[in-house]
C-alpha cells in the first residue's frame, strides 16, 4: 500500500539493557533538515502506550529500560537514506544495573517497577491444602521452566499512518487488536476518539504477538505523520521485529501434588511465576490465563495457587 507524498519511517532503538540518557549526537555529514525528526518531546498527549498500567513510554526521554527501546523516529522519502541516518545517530548512556531473570527480581536487589517488581499476583485457594500433606501416599513435587517464544509470524510488523487536522489520524496494518490501538492513540495524539480511525488490514499471521506491540509502532507512525503533515509508512525487517518486539513470556511452575494410594488427587499447590520484562503491557492478562489453567483439567478437592508477573 503506498500513498501520495509517503514517507518511510525508521527507529533509533537503546543498545543497553538499563541505563540513562547522557547525549545525543547526529553526524554533522548527514544532512538533517531533509529528514522528520521526532523525539519525546513532540508527543502532543501523553508520552505513553495506553494499554492497562500506561507505564510503557512511546519513546524513552530520560532512562532505558531494556534493550532496543525507542528513543527517536526519523522519516525520509528514501529507504538507504533513512538507514544511514539511523546508523549516523550516537546516544551516549550511564549504565544502570539490568534485572534478567525471574530469580534476580525476587532477589529485589535491583528494583526496577514500583516497591518491588510486582506487576500483578494472584491468590486462588480452595479446602485445606496444609492437612491433606499428611494424608497423602504419595506427593509428587518439581520445577520446571519455559523460555522466552518469538511469535515469528510470516508477516513482519507494519503500520501506515497519515494525518489531517480536520480529520485527525488514520492507521493501516497488520495487527490483532484495533481498539487497543484506537485506545493508545487517543491517549498520545491528545485527540479525541472519533479523529482517531484504526484500519485492520489482513494479517499475516500473530500468535499473540500482534495483540499490544502494534499500538507502539502505529503510535511512531503517527507521530512522524502529524510532524511531517504526510502518510508514513513504517515496516520492520525480520531482524528488528524478532529484537524489538514483545515475547511470550518465560515462566517458572513449583507444583506439588498429593495422591492417595489408587491415584485420586487429594490437593495441590502450585507456584506460577511469569517474567514480564521491563513494562507491564499484558502480563496481568497473560497471567491470569495461567492462573485459571493452573490445576489443568482436574478436580481438586484442595487446591493453592499463587501466582505472580515479576519485571
Amino acid at each position: 500500500m503506498v500513498l501520495p507524498g509517503m514517507l518511510y519511517g525508521a527507529t533509533v532503538r537503546s543498545n543497553i539493557a538499563r541505563g540513562k540518557i547522557r547525549k545525543i549526537s547526529f553526524d554533522p555529514s548527514i544532512a538533517w533538515d531533509q529528514f522528520v525528526l521526532v523525539t519525546a518531546k513532540d508527543i502532543p498527549g501523553k508520552n505513553c502506550i495506553s494499554l492497562i498500567l500506561d507505564d510503557q513510554p512511546c519513546l524513552a526521554s530520560d532512562s532505558v529500560n531494556h534493550p532496543e527501546e525507542p528513543i527517536l523516529l526519523l522519516a525520509h522519502t528514501d529507504r538507504p537514506k533513512l538507514r544511514k541516518a539511523i546508523d549516523a545517530v550516537s546516544i551516549e548512556f550511564e549504565p544502570l544495573p539490568p534485572v534478567y531473570t525471574i530469580e534476580e527480581s525476587e532477589q529485589q536487589s535491583t528494583i526496577i517497577w514500583g516497591t518491588d517488581n510486582t506487576f500483578k499476583s494472584y491468590l486462588v485457594e480452595k479446602g485445606d491444602v496444609d492437612a491433606v500433606w499428611k494424608e497423602a501416599a504419595h506427593i509428587v513435587e518439581g520445577e520446571y521452566f519455559t523460555g522466552a517464544q518469538e511469535q515469528l509470524y510470516i508477516e513482519n510488523n507494519g503500520i501506515i499512518a497519515a494525518f489531517d487536522p480536520e480529520n485527525g489520524v488514520t492507521v493501516w496494518g497488520s495487527l490483532q487488536c484495533p481498539y487497543y490501538v484506537h485506545k493508545a492513540l487517543m491517549a498520545l495524539c491528545s485527540l479525541p476518539e472519533d479523529k482517531i480511525r484504526v484500519v485492520q488490514m489482513e494479517t499475516g499471521g500473530a500468535f499473540g504477538g500482534k495483540e499490544e506491540y502494534p499500538s507502539m509502532i502505529a503510535g511512531h507512525a503517527a507521530l512522524l505523520a502529524m510532524k511531517s503533515n504526510r502518510p508514513v509508512k513504517i515496516v520492520y525487517d525480520r531482524m528488528e521485529d524478532m529484537v524489538a518486539t514483545t515475547k511470550r513470556h518465560p515462566s517458572r511452575t513449583r507444583h506439588r501434588t498429593a495422591v492417595s494410594k489408587d491415584g485420586k488427587l487429594l490437593g495441590g499447590e502450585i507456584e506460577f511465576t511469569i517474567d514480564g520484562g521491563a513494562y507491564a503491557t499484558l502480563s496481568s492478562v497473560v497471567l491470569s490465563r495461567g492462573t485459571i489453567h493452573a490445576g489443568g483439567p482436574y478436580y481438586w478437592p484442595s487446591v493453592r495457587i499463587r501466582t505472580k508477573a515479576l519485571a
